[in-house]
This record gives C-alpha cells, structure tokens and sequence, in this order.
C-alpha cells in the first residue's frame, strides 16, 4: 500500500492530465487558457461588465482589464456602453470572438470526448455525478 498514490495526488495529476490536453487543443487559436476562459464566459453569458468576468473567472478586477485589453486586441471582443448604466461598459464578443469562442467550445468538447473515452458510459455519469457533488 505504501506506492499507492492517495486520492487527491491521483485526481491532481488527472487535472494536469487534462490541462495540458486542453493547451494542446488550443494551440491552433495560439490563445492562452485564460483568455480563452474569459471567451468562454462570454459565450455563455453575453455582454458583461469586467466585474462580472473578474468574478467568472475568480481573478482580479485589475486582471480582468487585462483579459479585456487583450481580448480587445486580438479582435475577440470589444468595449461597448452599458445600456443600464451609461457609467459602466461591458465586454462583448465580436463576431469573430463568437466564431473562435464556439470552435474552441467545440475542440474542447471533442478532445474530453477523447480523454473519457477510457471511461464505460455508466462510468462517466458515476464521475460525473462524484464532480458535481464535490463541486457543489
């Protein structure tokens, strides 16, 4: 018993596992996963204030501009008045952050697809449904 790895070194060393899968995926957007969490926020939820993605994303306010600045500059996403409070701005995908959020979405999905695959279907919702309960 003394070389078996305990429970938490066995899921962290699957959690890296499937984050360098993931930076393989993304390698033909040459986007890091930051970035490409913070398009995934926006998918999901649409126009945002920084505040609201620096929550998303659990990062700082100040990061989040940073994210922004960058998602700006790549053409992915862009600045826009808040209707509600014309103090504030949102972040808003373009539409080329829309195409690039969804193929990556698609990448993503298909390289988990793959990286499962090991697991029985009744397997899969076993772990599914373990994830969910730890993570809720």
């Amino acid at each position: 018993m003394e070389n078996e790895e305990s429970l938490s070194e066995a899921f962290w060393s699957v959690a890296r596992h499937l984050r360098h899968r993931t930076r393989v995926a993304l390698e033909p957007w040459d986007l890091s996963p930051s970035l490409a969490r913070a398009l995934s926020v926006l998918l999901r939820h649409g126009d945002i204030r920084l505040s609201g993605l620096a929550d998303h994303l659990r990062i700082a306010p100040r990061t989040a501009t940073e994210v922004a600045d960058d998602l700006a500059r790549l053409g992915l996403a862009a600045r826009r008045p808040d209707p509600d409070d014309r103090r504030a701005t949102l972040l808003a995908l373009t539409d080329q952050g829309a195409e690039t959020a969804q193929a990556i979405r698609a990448a993503r999905s298909a390289e988990g697809e793959q990286f499962f695959a090991a697991l029985t279907a009744e397997e899969r919702e076993t772990l599914a449904s373990l994830l969910r309960k730890l993570r809720d």
